[in-house]
């Protein structure tokens, strides 16, 4: 509680605004569906089990895509910033900064033309694509932590790991969290390309309305899929607020 009022009035805003958009923008989707004249094709795709397993689909593919970047990013990071392999930084940065500059739905495809179709390929890919921007926070945030306070934590007979640890992991999360919180909303977009390689996800309603000419059905996916980055988007800043320490909470 300490640290959300420590929050300046626009990160206020923010955490306390995106719910009651998700909410607006979700129940706005429901009445309209609940009154709408839809035709049988329009009512069948549009049905809320359905739409519900799409949503289901879109959000497992987000979060284990999500769990999959933090699990090698942070840890790959890390490796880039100590003295003894930070000259490997670049090189690999620039291997990442490819998978970003490439179109997602290219990388997408191609990963399935090479390993197979579903779920697993569409992770795989929206891994690669997403991976970026938390290993670049990584090392901006590591190598942001003020050198005297790691020289003053050797001085006290902290071991690296200890450093690692207790000083520039603390003060670096920040900035870490920042990537993660790009990355989540990056993967609630880029998930809606996995329909095209039979992973599931909202993208299905985008493709089936544009396939049926069916202008209900496409606006329906753009809205949930939004919703969905908007309530990832406030999960980032919860989270990222939880774990900044206190000092730091802006």
């Amino acid at each position: 509680m300490e640290k959300f009022k420590r929050l300046s009035g626009e990160n206020r805003l923010l955490i306390f605004g995106i719910p009651v958009l998700v909410i607006v923008a979700v129940v706005g989707w429901l009445i309209w569906h609940a009154t709408a004249d839809l035709d049988e094709i329009e009512a069948r795709t549009l049905e809320l089990n359905s739409v519900a397993t799409l949503a289901w689909e879109h959000l497992v593919l987000v979060i284990v895509s999500a769990l999959l970047v933090i699990a090698t990013a942070i840890p790959l990071g890390i490796v880039l910033t100590r003295q003894s392999t930070q000259f490997l930084a670049p090189v690999v940065t620039a291997i990442a900064n490819i998978g970003q500059a490439a179109p997602v739905v290219g990388v997408i495809v191609l990963l399935a033309i090479w390993l197979g179709f579903g779920t697993p390929v569409a992770i795989l890919g929206l891994w690669f694509y997403a991976f970026l921007p938390v290993l670049a926070n990584v090392i901006a945030g590591l190598r942001g932590v003020d050198k005297q306070l790691i020289e003053a934590a050797h001085g006290l007979s902290m071991s690296p790991l200890q450093v690692l640890m207790k000083v520039e992991l603390p003060l670096a999360l920040p900035v870490i969290m920042n990537g993660v919180r790009t990355s989540l909303v990056l993967l609630v977009g880029a998930g809606a390309f996995a329909t095209f390689i039979d992973a599931g996800g909202l993208g299905g309603l985008i493709t089936s309305g544009i396939n049926l000419y069916r202008n209900p059905i496409l606006i329906s996916g753009a809205v949930l899929i939004a919703a969905l980055a908007l309530a990832i988007e406030w999960v980032g800043r919860v989270l990222e607020l939880a774990f900044t320490p206190k000092g730091m909470v802006k």
